[in-house]
């Protein structure tokens, strides 16, 4: 059967979550995750289903793809089917040319599972290797301890304080309450919370968004950001811990983060947060 090229409609995208969540697993390589495409989520269903494609054989999804903006794909591939020869050949075909409607002309960039075949045809195809990320994971078999700051789970009622905290977090974001509301009407954010920490004068300080993939499967924490007025005092490690702990109370088996390598700050609180780094991975860039 000939490998199949698609676009969800609507409401095809809580299909194509359910089998992002079936693909996750402690022992497999950093890849596109449920709560991904839940924060996608946050520019409305619509747009969200315009931004993932899929390829099938016979009725049977074998790679998910986002595109992350018109020249990154974040693309993953079942795990019975990573070395699988026709599949990454029609990959390859459907990412370098542009009439196939997946990724443009020019500079471009992809995101796949390291050990993929597609990223030996890629590298094979004249496509460079472009700057390292840090993957972390932290075991949740053991009790995580208290955060040492004050919590709260995050409703539709307090949406205008994560959305706060995540513009005050980083210079260019455009998370909107409306934003918020999208965002936590989507199918991934059932297995989702948004917490944020406060301070002793009952500031808000930092925030994160964790996401199920389900029970025994583990869990990501996408984004997290420190207030730019309370940097420096310790809140990143807390709001990460409690992400831990968020995840641990959702059945997660561990929770995993990604950082660019250069962020080094990122990379520290993580680690001071009790996870543990990875292999650095890197994705696949084509220059013109």
């Amino acid at each position: 059967m000939a490998i199949v090229l698609g676009k969800p409609e609507v409401d095809g995208l809580s299909k194509l979550v359910g089998v992002l969540r079936g693909w996750q697993d402690d022992g497999a390589p950093m890849q596109l995750h449920p709560g991904d495409l839940g924060w996608f989520w946050r520019f409305g269903a619509e747009a969200t289903a315009a931004a993932v494609r899929a390829w099938s054989r016979d009725g049977q999804i074998l790679a998910i793809g986002l595109l992350d903006g018109p020249e990154l794909l974040r693309l993953t591939i079942a795990p019975d089917a990573q070395r699988d020869e026709e599949l990454a050949h029609q990959l390859v075909e459907d990412l370098t040319e542009p009439e196939r409607g997946v990724l443009m002309k020019g500079k471009v960039y992809v995101e796949a599972p390291m050990g993929a075949l597609v990223q030996d045809l890629l590298f094979e195809d004249g496509w460079n290797t472009d700057e390292p990320w840090t993957p972390l994971r932290r075991d949740l078999t053991e009790p995580v301890k208290d955060p040492g700051v004050r919590i709260k789970v995050i409703g539709p009622e307090q949406a205008h304080v994560r959305t706060g905290v995540q513009r005050a977090s980083f210079d260019r974001s455009t998370f909107t309450d409306e934003r918020w509301h999208a965002m936590a009407a989507g199918t991934p954010y059932a297995d989702a919370r948004c917490l944020v920490a406060y301070d002793d004068q009952g500031n808000a300080v930092a925030a994160v968004t964790v996401w199920s993939a389900g029970p025994g499967k583990p869990g990501l924490l996408e984004p997290m950001g420190v207030h730019r007025n309370h940097r420096g005092h310790g809140y990143g490690k807390a709001i990460t811990v409690a992400a831990a702990a968020s995840l641990q109370e959702l059945e997660s088996s561990s929770a995993i983060v990604c950082t660019p390598s250069s962020n080094a700050g990122a990379v520290a609180t993580y680690k001071a947060a009790g996870f543990q780094p990875l292999p650095e991975i890197r994705d696949r860039r084509r220059d013109a």
